[in-house]
Protein backbone atom coordinates (compact mmCIF):
# COMPACT_ATOMS: atom_id res chain seq x y z
CA UNK A 1 0.00 0.00 0.00
CA UNK A 2 1.67 3.57 -1.15
CA UNK A 3 0.92 6.54 1.00
CA UNK A 4 1.00 10.35 -0.29
CA UNK A 5 3.00 12.08 -1.51
CA UNK A 6 4.70 9.61 -4.15
CA UNK A 7 7.87 9.95 -6.10
CA UNK A 8 9.26 11.87 -7.85
CA UNK A 9 9.58 14.02 -4.49
CA UNK A 10 9.76 17.88 -4.68
CA UNK A 11 11.24 19.68 -1.78
CA UNK A 12 7.78 20.15 -0.10
CA UNK A 13 6.41 16.41 -0.72
CA UNK A 14 9.51 15.23 0.47
CA UNK A 15 9.71 17.14 3.93
CA UNK A 16 6.33 15.96 3.92
CA UNK A 17 6.91 12.35 3.62
CA UNK A 18 9.82 12.60 6.08
CA UNK A 19 6.81 14.48 8.58
CA UNK A 20 4.65 11.79 8.25
CA UNK A 21 7.07 9.04 8.98
CA UNK A 22 8.30 10.95 12.13
CA UNK A 23 4.51 10.96 12.78
CA UNK A 24 4.16 7.36 12.95
CA UNK A 25 7.35 6.66 14.20
CA UNK A 26 6.59 8.61 17.37
CA UNK A 27 3.37 6.95 17.73
CA UNK A 28 5.12 3.79 19.16
CA UNK A 29 2.55 1.81 17.12
CA UNK A 30 4.71 -1.02 15.06
CA UNK A 31 1.94 -1.97 12.55
CA UNK A 32 1.42 1.81 11.63
CA UNK A 33 5.56 2.33 11.31
CA UNK A 34 5.56 -0.64 9.17
CA UNK A 35 2.79 0.11 6.46
CA UNK A 36 4.94 3.03 5.45
CA UNK A 37 7.60 0.67 4.00
CA UNK A 38 6.94 -1.59 1.33
CA UNK A 39 6.32 -5.35 1.40
CA UNK A 40 9.95 -6.60 1.24
CA UNK A 41 11.83 -3.68 2.76
CA UNK A 42 15.29 -4.59 4.23
CA UNK A 43 16.40 -3.39 7.63
CA UNK A 44 19.66 -2.95 9.06
CA UNK A 45 20.15 -1.92 13.01
CA UNK A 46 23.33 -3.05 14.26
CA UNK A 47 24.17 -6.12 13.56
CA UNK A 48 20.61 -7.30 13.28
CA UNK A 49 19.70 -7.28 9.65
CA UNK A 50 16.05 -8.47 8.59
CA UNK A 51 12.85 -8.52 6.00
CA UNK A 52 9.33 -7.98 5.88
CA UNK A 53 6.74 -6.11 6.92
CA UNK A 54 6.39 -8.66 9.89
CA UNK A 55 10.28 -8.27 10.56
CA UNK A 56 9.88 -4.64 10.73
CA UNK A 57 6.51 -5.09 13.56
CA UNK A 58 8.71 -8.08 15.58
CA UNK A 59 11.63 -5.43 16.12
CA UNK A 60 10.15 -2.11 16.47
CA UNK A 61 8.00 -4.24 19.12
CA UNK A 62 11.21 -5.47 20.84
CA UNK A 63 12.85 -2.42 20.60
CA UNK A 64 10.22 -0.15 22.13
CA UNK A 65 9.09 -2.75 25.15
CA UNK A 66 12.55 -1.17 26.64
CA UNK A 67 13.14 2.29 25.21
CA UNK A 68 10.61 4.11 27.56
CA UNK A 69 9.22 7.92 26.21
CA UNK A 70 10.55 7.29 22.55
CA UNK A 71 10.73 10.51 20.42
CA UNK A 72 12.19 10.70 17.33
CA UNK A 73 12.52 13.78 15.06
CA UNK A 74 14.08 13.37 11.38
CA UNK A 75 14.94 16.29 9.09
CA UNK A 76 15.29 16.37 5.37
CA UNK A 77 18.58 15.96 4.36
CA UNK A 78 18.57 15.31 0.38
CA UNK A 79 16.19 13.84 -1.91
CA UNK A 80 16.31 13.11 -5.40
CA UNK A 81 13.62 11.29 -7.73
CA UNK A 82 12.19 8.82 -5.37
CA UNK A 83 14.56 8.86 -3.01
CA UNK A 84 15.04 10.78 0.56
CA UNK A 85 17.73 10.80 2.71
CA UNK A 86 17.21 12.15 6.59
CA UNK A 87 19.05 12.89 9.49
CA UNK A 88 17.20 12.22 12.84
CA UNK A 89 17.73 12.18 16.40
CA UNK A 90 15.92 10.28 19.25
CA UNK A 91 15.57 9.99 22.80
CA UNK A 92 14.46 7.63 25.38
CA UNK A 93 15.24 6.35 28.71
CA UNK A 94 15.50 2.95 29.91
CA UNK A 95 13.83 1.20 33.14
CA UNK A 96 16.43 2.74 35.56
CA UNK A 97 16.03 6.17 34.08
CA UNK A 98 18.80 6.65 32.38
CA UNK A 99 18.65 8.49 29.28
CA UNK A 100 20.16 8.25 25.40
CA UNK A 101 19.95 10.68 22.14
CA UNK A 102 21.86 8.78 19.30
CA UNK A 103 21.89 11.28 16.01
CA UNK A 104 22.19 9.12 12.38
CA UNK A 105 21.19 9.34 9.16
CA UNK A 106 19.99 7.40 6.41
CA UNK A 107 20.09 7.79 2.63
CA UNK A 108 16.84 5.35 1.74
CA UNK A 109 19.31 3.00 0.01
CA UNK A 110 18.18 0.03 2.14
CA UNK A 111 14.88 0.82 2.85
CA UNK A 112 12.00 1.09 0.56
CA UNK A 113 9.09 3.88 1.18
CA UNK A 114 6.31 2.92 0.41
Amino acid sequence: MSRPPLPPFTKETAAQKARMAEDAWNSRDPVRVSLAYTEDSRWRNRSEVFEGRPAIVAFLTRKWAREYEYRLIKDLWAFDGNRIAVRFQYEWHDDTGSGIAPTATSNGSSTKLA
